[in-house]
């Protein structure tokens, strides 16, 4: 199909909340606290990349995830490339990306086994409005305070190094193996294409960008879906509308109608700009 809106996944997790964001139901203040909401197609599918919003209450564990080919050694689809566009951020929130100071496996294992990791790591202020990429390898933690938009690689391994003290399964071989030692770099961004448009990833995996109100014309090569999330405002393509708190795929070439208000995130995997 040229377009399709996608069925929603709430995901109950320890360190949610139960106040989300407009468009999303808040959880029952007697459930449990949503972590996550997955953007997914209906039936059984495995598309390339997984978009989901974050809604943090606490921190999440130091994690660290493999890489295309450290996940086909382990027999599994795909490694685990992702970014996050933060939506809203409470003055204090943090997000860790990678170690202060270059590491070795020795010392990664010792401190994520005592929890001196989280003083390795460096903790960065977040706000409203940041953007992060995070390769395959970073080791990372995500802050409490949050709601973030993530688009990832399809994939939900996770090698746990570090949980605070809780009773959760580590993976501290894994982890410490696939895990990049040196400190986080920054991808450049691609920038501003127009007025209307602009790139804030270009591979290696996928392509993210962010779109203001106005039509956009979009041509995918063959078997190539882009996903498209509105923050804000509203979408039409191929008569499919999705507003804030959805999100619809498309195929093919189409004209993409957004409201004059729209915020919105398109995302397709690298294969050539569109």
């Amino acid at each position: 199909m040229p377009a399709t809106l996608l069925q929603t996944h709430r995901v109950e997790k320890p360190w949610g909340r139960h106040d989300l964001w407009p468009g999303f139901d808040d959880a029952p203040a007697d459930g449990e606290p949503i972590g996550e909401v997955w953007f997914q197609e209906p039936g059984d599918s495995t598309p390339e990349l997984l978009i989901k919003y974050l809604f943090t209450g606490q921190k999440l564990s130091v994690q660290v995830h493999p890489d295309d080919e450290q996940a086909h050694a382990r027999g599994l689809p795909r490694g685990k490339d992702e970014c996050w566009t933060v939506l809203a951020a409470k003055p204090d929130s943090t997000i860790a990306l990678g170690p202060k100071a270059p590491i070795t496996h020795d010392a990664l294992r010792a401190d994520a086994k005592d929890g001196s990791i989280e003083q390795d790591l460096d903790w960065v202020p977040v706000k409203a409005g940041d953007f992060y990429y995070a390769p395959s390898g970073t080791i990372h933690a995500i802050g409490g305070g949050l709601t973030i938009i993530e688009v990832q690689q399809n994939s939900e391994t996770t090698y746990r190094l570090y949980d605070y003290g809780s009773d959760r399964e580590l993976h501290l071989k894994d982890g410490v193996d696939v895990a990049n030692l040196a400190p986080y770099r920054a991808i450049t961004s691609p920038g501003a294409v127009d007025a209307h448009r602009t790139i804030l990833v270009e591979g290696p995996k996928f392509v993210l960008e962010r779109w203001s109100g106005g039509e956009h014309a979009v041509s995918l090569p063959d078997g190539v879906t882009a996903w498209l999330v509105p923050i804000a405002g509203s979408i039409e393509v191929a008569g499919v509308s999705a507003g804030a708190g959805e999100c619809a795929t498309m195929t093919g070439r189409e004209a993409v109608t957004t409201s004059a208000d729209a915020d919105v995130l398109c995302a397709y995997p690298l294969t050539k700009r569109i």
